[in-house]
């Protein structure tokens, strides 16, 4: 029988709050950033303080806003959610500062995305807790300094170069999320699949695991889809047959290469001779926006070692060119 339209959306709705970790104990990996903020949650647990501020940077699905919810959880306060092109006018951060109940938890994503104008009003609201407002214009404008509650703000970006040193500076602590190792991956997986109560065996989630590209996010993507694949097949296993099936349909290949991946490095090897070629002129070829490629798809293949980064421009390496079979 065909799962109802209610029962679909049970089925969304549980998948995005089972997936999510409630606790540093559900997080897996992550040692010495999980120890660091116990030890700064513990401390200002006893000081009856807000936490320091943090900052989370590294590639995109690795964790940021599942770690910062955990925080937040951790210390037993409210999360507010925001991000850097959302707040775009003074009043809509004085506004947000002023609303924040005492000890409460702002993540904001993007944060590098940040007017200049809204960063300098955050200094002093960091710092001291106070926040500078000019209340009317021209001659008659004045300055009133307003006392704000104590909170932490919990800021993460992928382009940690493209914030200002007096921002970073302002952080208790910065974390730089790198790429899961296999073995956690195999290890959040698993522990993804119990959650939803999927049955799935040790090689499929080894295959999962290897073409995630060692980031959760994509982890989670498949298996929202296998568990698609085994509602529509009726099936309460998934094993590697069922895995191989459901991701040669996304076009996910042996070593985590999905579609566009593969079409930005065939676009350097057949029109521009293997490259250089410049990442504006790339964009452009693939029809893909410029930050795109170089927050969402660059990092991996540079990491992998299919693309290498010159001064020149991007090129296929001789790694993309065997597993592409054009040599």
């Amino acid at each position: 029988m065909d799962a109802t339209d209610e029962e679909v959306e049970i089925v969304d709705e549980r998948f995005e709050n089972e997936l999510r970790p409630h606790s540093f104990d559900e997080v897996v990996g992550r040692e010495r950033e999980k120890e660091t903020l116990l030890i700064m949650i513990s401390a200002a647990k006893q000081k009856d303080s807000a936490l320091d501020h943090i900052l989370f940077h590294g590639p995109p699905g690795l964790g940021k806003t599942s770690l910062a919810q955990v925080v937040a959880k951790e210390m037993g306060t409210s999360l507010h959610v925001t991000s850097g092109p959302a707040v775009s006018k003074q009043g809509d951060l004085a506004a947000l500062l002023t609303s924040l109940p005492k000890g409460a938890v702002l993540f904001i994503d993007e944060i590098h995305r940040l007017q200049k104008s809204i960063e300098e009003m955050l200094y002093p609201a960091m710092e001291d807790r106070v926040l500078d407002v000019v209340i009317g214009k021209g001659v008659g404008a004045k300055s009133v300094r307003l006392d704000l509650e104590p909170f932490t703000i919990i800021g993460a970006t992928t382009r940690v170069g493209l914030l200002s040193k007096p921002l970073v500076d302002r952080f208790g602590v910065d974390f730089r999320l790198d790429y899961y190792e296999l073995e956690e991956m195999e290890e959040l997986i698993r522990r993804k699949a119990k959650a939803l109560k999927m049955e799935i065996t040790p090689d499929a989630v080894k295959m999962v695991a290897h073409r995630s590209r060692r980031t959760p996010r994509i982890a989670v993507k498949i298996l929202k889809r296998l568990h698609d694949n085994m509602l529509s097949r009726h099936v309460t296993l998934v094993d590697e047959k069922l895995a191989l099936n459901m991701l040669n349909l996304l076009n996910i290949d042996t070593e985590g290469l999905d579609y566009l991946d593969k079409k930005i490095l065939k676009t350097i090897i057949e029109n521009f001779s293997g490259g250089p070629v410049g990442l504006n002129t790339l964009a452009a070829a693939v029809s893909e926006e410029i930050d795109t490629l170089s927050e969402i798809y660059e990092p991996y293949l540079l990491r992998s070692g299919f693309l290498e980064r010159t001064t020149r421009g991007r090129k296929a390496t001789l790694k993309a060119l065997a597993h592409l079979g054009y040599n």
